[in-house]
């Protein structure tokens, strides 16, 4: 079954709704975004969450150490890289952070998908994801913006795919029954006014629990 990321979460009552409709994952921002939250807010929220629930943690160009810090402070279960990271920096990262019983968390790449050659660019990195997005020219994601969903469709001998940009209730089936990926990543799709919108979440997981 397809899992579900609602991205973007920033109020209490964000994590009432993921804890009643239950995605697989739900996304802190801490990179430059209206979404964005302090590693101590991300906690509170975190602390809220309920344990089936997996958190993880969105950051672009970030320095290192400041990953490691909030990785722990949160108690993150998986960091996604949404920026221009190398491969020797997901190496290092990955050696880096570990959860609280020592082992390794998860590491998901961002790949901005603009053509063929953008996922020729995963065969670099040793992740246990990709989040494919829409290139948009001066931005690191977030644009709710859909691409061609023909080239995410090969992008699967690569590794994981978490297919995201421009996703909502209204398309989401047809994009997992097209692209069948590992998950699908939301956030402004189930948005009204700017935050998050109960029915509209429990809409689209339940689309995405339909295929």
């Amino acid at each position: 079954m397809t899992g579900v990321k609602i991205c973007g979460l920033r109020r209490k009552e964000d994590i009432e709704y993921v804890n009643r409709y239950m995605p697989q994952f739900v996304g802190f921002v801490f990179a430059e975004s209206k979404r964005r939250v302090t590693k101590e807010w991300a906690k509170e929220l975190r602390d809220g969450l309920l344990p089936s629930i997996r958190a993880v943690g969105v950051f672009v160009n970030e320095d290192m150490e400041k990953v490691v810090d909030i990785v722990k402070y949160t108690r993150l279960d998986c960091v996604q890289l949404h920026g221009d990271e190398t491969p020797e920096y997901i190496e290092q990262l990955m050696e880096s952070i570990k959860d609280n019983e020592g082992k390794k968390i998860e590491i998901w790449k961002g790949i901005r998908v603009k053509n063929e050659d953008s996922l020729r660019r995963m065969s670099e990195y040793s992740v246990n994801a990709f989040i494919l997005d829409t290139y948009v020219e001066g931005s690191y994601g977030g644009s709710g913006s859909v691409f061609d969903w023909h080239l995410a469709a090969f992008a699967s001998e690569y590794g994981k795919i978490i297919l995201a940009g421009g996703l909502n209730p209204q398309n989401v089936k047809e994009a997992v029954e097209r692209v069948k990926p590992f998950a699908v990543d939301v956030s402004s799709g189930v948005e009204t006014d700017g935050f998050k919108d109960e029915a509209k979440i429990k809409e689209f997981i339940r689309k995405v629990r339909q295929c």
